[in-house]
């Protein structure tokens, strides 16, 4: 017999509980300038937090820079963030809950 998801209560092959999560939030991303005047590309609202190591760890690989994801952000070194936008609506954010500043 399948496992079945506690939250949807749909096995958990058919799940689509991460689908829905996705959909839901809503993802700022924005450039600050930090010390010395470097800019540094800040995203928000990626809520899981197991999630959020990984997608920090993949999106800085997508763009060939440094950075870190501490207190719900991502924060990656430099100005990146049509690359970002770019890489989060390809792994499964929709494109209209994603807001660049």
């Amino acid at each position: 017999m399948a496992e079945v998801c506690t939250t949807c209560g749909l096995p958990k092959d058919l799940c689509v509980c991460g689908e829905i999560e996705k959909e839901q939030q809503r993802i700022r991303i924005r450039l600050e300038t930090r010390k010395f005047g470097r800019p540094t590309t800040i995203v928000d609202g990626i809520d899981d937090s197991s999630n959020l190591q990984e997608v920090a760890h993949k999106l800085k690989a997508y763009c060939a820079c440094g950075g870190t994801s501490k207190n719900g952000q991502i924060m990656l070194q430099g100005d990146h963030r049509d690359r970002a936008k770019e890489f989060l609506i390809k792994i499964g954010y929709p494109e209209e809950n994603i807001q660049t500043q």
